[in-house]
C-alpha cells in the first residue's frame, strides 16, 4: 500500500486506513474526525470501568447466592483474577499499540473483554468465574493504554493533558452506572444480568470503533518519513528502550506511584459496597455508597483535567493523592452519613483523578514511538497494587481487624503515590534544567 498522503487533504483518510503522524503526535487543530474517534474511546472506556466495578457489586451475591463456598478471602482473591489479567494485557497491549497498530489493539481488546464478561453470567463454579475474569481483564488491561496512546496523536498537543484526563472519566462513569444498573437489576434479575450488559459493548461500541477510527503509521515508517532526504532515521522502541536512559529513573518512579494509586482506587471499588454492608447498611444503600464514589471520580476527571492544564499534571497529582488519604482517614473516625458520603466524594475525586493525571504525565513526557510501550508498562506494573488490594481487604477483614482495617490501607497507599509522585516531579525538574526536552512534551 502506498502511504504518502496529500498534505493538502490529510483529513480524508477513511476510518482503519493508516495515518501518518509525527514521532511525537501529530495533529495542530482538532478535526471532527479525531473528535469522532475520541468518543468512541471514551465510550469503550465507560464500558471498560463497567466491567471492572461490576464485581464490587456482585461480590456480596456471589458469597452468599451462588452455593460456592466462597468467603471474603476466596473473593478477594476472585477480585484479583481481573486485575491480574489488566497487568497482562496492558503490559502486552501497550507494546503492540506501538508495533501492531492503536486501532486494531482498541477494538481486539473490547471484543475480549464484553465476550468473557457476558460468559460470567453462566460460570458453573468459582474457578470458572475466576477464569472468566482473567480472560476479561486482559481485554480490560489492554483497552486503557492503547486507546490513550491513539488519543495523544489525534490532538494537539496542547490539549493532550486535558482530554487524556477526561477521557479516563469514562472508567467512574462507567463504575456509576454498574451501581446504578445493580440496585435496579440485582433484586429482580440476579447478578448474572450484571454481566450481560457488557454484550452492549460488542453489539454497539465496537461497530462505532470500526467506522470511526483511524489507524496510525508504526513509529519506524514515521521516522522514515521523518528523516527526509533519502536517509532512513530508525526510532529505538519497546521495553528495552524504555527501561534504560534516559527514561529507566522515571518510569520506576511512574510505575510505584501507579501501584500505589491503584491499590487504593481498585481496592476501594472491590471492597466498598461490601464493607458498608459490614458497617451495618443495606445493599441499597451500600450500593449508593459506591455510587458516591465513583461521581466523586468523574468530578475529579474534570476538575483534574483543568487543574492539570494549569498546573501541572505531576504537581496536580499530588494535592489529589493527598486529598484522597485525608479522606479516608477521616471515615476511620466514624463519621455522620452526611460526612461519609463526603468523604467518599473527595476519595473518588483523589483517587481516580490521581491515576488521571499520571496518565496524562507519562503521554505527555514519553516520546511518540514509546507512548504506548510507557503508558503499558505504567499502567500493567500498576496493576500489582490493584491485583493485592482486593486480597488484602479480605484477609484483612478475614483476620477480624475490621472495616476500619481497609480504609486505613487504602489511605497509607494513597499518601505513599503523593510521595513517590513528588520525587517525579523532582526528577523531571532537574531533568529539564539539565536538557529541555526536545519530544514536545507538555509541563509535568
Amino acid at each position: 500500500m502506498n502511504h504518502t498522503t496529500s498534505a493538502a487533504a490529510p483529513q480524508r483518510s477513511s476510518p482503519g486506513d493508516t495515518v501518518p503522524t509525527s514521532a511525537d503526535g501529530p495533529a495542530s487543530r482538532f478535526s471532527k474526525a479525531s473528535a469522532a474517534a475520541v468518543l468512541v474511546c471514551w465510550l469503550l472506556v465507560v464500558f471498560d470501568g463497567y466491567d471492572l466495578i461490576v464485581y464490587g457489586t456482585v461480590q456480596s451475591s456471589l458469597i452468599t447466592e451462588t452455593g460456592w463456598g466462597l468467603n471474603k478471602a476466596t473473593a478477594g482473591t476472585i477480585g484479583s483474577m481481573a486485575f491480574l489479567g489488566m497487568m497482562i494485557g496492558a503490559i502486552f497491549a501497550g507494546r503492540m499499540a506501538d508495533s501492531w497498530g492503536r486501532r486494531r489493539t482498541i477494538l481486539g481488546c473490547a471484543v475480549v473483554f464484553s465476550i468473557f464478561t457476558a460468559l460470567c453470567a453462566v460460570a458453573p463454579n468459582a474457578a470458572v468465574f475466576g477464569g472468566l475474569r482473567l480472560l476479561a481483564g486482559i481485554g480490560l488491561g489492554g483497552l486503557v493504554p492503547s486507546a490513550n496512546a491513539l488519543v495523544a496523536e489525534l490532538v494537539p498537543t496542547k490539549w493532550r493533558s486535558t482530554i487524556a484526563t477526561l477521557m479516563m472519566s469514562g472508567v467512574p462513569i462507567g463504575g456509576s452506572i454498574a451501581a446504578l444498573v445493580g440496585i435496579q437489576l440485582i433484586p429482580v434479575f440476579g447478578w448474572q444480568a450484571m454481566f450481560l450488559v457488557a454484550v452492549l459493548a460488542l453489539v454497539i461500541v465496537v461497530p462505532l470503533g470500526l467506522k470511526y477510527l483511524p489507524e496510525t503509521l508504526p513509529p519506524v515508517r514515521v521516522a522514515e518519513k521523518a528523516g527526509g532526504r533519502g536517509s532512513t532515521v530508525k526510532e529505538p522502541s519497546g521495553f528495552s528502550s524504555l527501561l534504560r536512559a534516559p527514561y529507566l529513573g522515571v518510569s520506576m518512579l511512574f510505575a510505584l506511584a501507579t501501584i500505589a494509586t491503584l491499590f487504593a482506587w481498585y481496592g476501594l471499588g472491590t471492597w466498598l459496597p461490601n464493607l458498608m454492608q459490614l458497617a451495618g447498611y443495606n445493599l441499597g444503600s451500600a450500593l449508593t455508597f459506591a455510587l458516591a464514589l465513583n461521581l466523586g471520580a468523574v468530578a475529579g476527571s474534570v476538575i483534574t483535567a483543568w487543574a492539570g492544564t494549569r498546573f501541572g499534571p505531576v504537581p496536580t497529582a499530588i494535592a489529589a493523592a493527598a486529598v484522597a488519604a485525608v479522606a479516608l482517614v477521616v471515615l476511620i473516625t466514624g463519621p455522620s452519613v452526611t460526612v461519609v458520603y463526603l468523604m467518599l466524594v473527595l476519595a473518588g475525586v483523589g483517587t481516580h483523578g490521581t491515576q488521571c493525571l499520571i496518565i496524562a504525565a507519562v503521554a505527555s513526557h514519553y516520546p511518540g514511538h514509546l507512548r504506548g510501550t510507557a503508558l503499558g508498562w505504567a499502567l500493567g506494573t500498576g496493576r500489582i497494587g490493584a491485583v493485592v488490594a482486593p486480597q488484602v481487604g479480605g484477609l484483612l477483614l478475614a483476620a477480624g481487624l475490621g472495616v476500619n482495617s481497609n480504609f486505613l490501607a487504602f489511605a497509607g497507599a494513597a499518601a505513599i503515590a503523593a510521595v513517590l509522585l513528588a520525587a517525579v516531579g523532582l526528577k523531571l525538574k532537574s531533568k529539564l534544567s539539565i536538557s529541555p526536552s526536545p519530544t514536545g512534551a507538555s509541563n509535568v
